[in-house]
């Protein structure tokens, strides 16, 4: 999974155009009655409104963007310089638009007075992203997904606000044996206390 992060005012900006809008727009389904924000992965990777207004004949596509969009941070291609390298990290070799249906509970961190819209995607699923590192205790016992369909047990051994450094613990004695590694931030789940048991 990976975490995108957007400066709420951009965003703020595309759930403007969207809303003044009344075209929308259409998703594979066909056309769309709603406002909406699409995440494009391209040339960079950006948010932007499913509005059309007349302002412009040019639909968006993957070869082209316009710097008014909401840019992920890292993946803007007209101010970083390893955009590309940063947007396979994200999504390999993945490019196309996404449709989201996260407009409500971005708008909602917007009134909450967030300044950072943070996104969680594996490829497939694009979802808001509430947490911080800071969020998390560093110590604290949780579950990661294995490769393998089950999960880990972890303790957390550090976090930045896009991944955690965690060592295996309390699984059997090979898997416990591993050197700590990294998984996404947004990978670790509480363990409530009917699990712990």
């Amino acid at each position: 999974m990976s975490l995108l992060s957007f400066t709420a005012a951009s965003v703020a900006a595309q759930i403007a155009h969207a809303r003044g809008c009344s075209t929308f727009l259409p998703n594979w389904n066909g056309p769309v009655g709603k406002p909406a924000l699409i995440l494009i992965v391209g040339n960079g990777v950006h948010l932007r409104s499913n509005g059309i207004d007349g302002s412009t004949t040019r639909i968006v596509t993957t070869a082209q963007a316009d710097p008014s969009y909401a840019f992920a941070e890292g993946i803007n291609p007209f101010r970083d310089p390893d955009w590309m390298a940063a947007r396979q990290a994200a999504f390999r070799d993945l490019t196309g638009q996404f449709y989201t249906d996260i407009l409500d509970d971005v708008q909602m961190l917007i009134d909450r007075g967030h300044d950072t819209i943070r996104l969680a995607t594996d490829g497939h699923t694009i979802r808001v992203f509430l947490r911080r590192a800071a969020d998390y205790l560093i110590g604290g016992t949780y579950d990661v997904p294995s490769g393998l369909g089950g999960t880990f047990r972890v303790i957390l051994r550090d976090a930045t606000d896009t991944y955690a450094i965690v060592q295996n613990h309390g699984n059997c004695e090979d898997f416990d044996e591993m050197l700590p590694y990294r998984v996404p931030l947004d990978a670790l789940i509480e363990i409530d206390d009917r699990r712990a048991a």
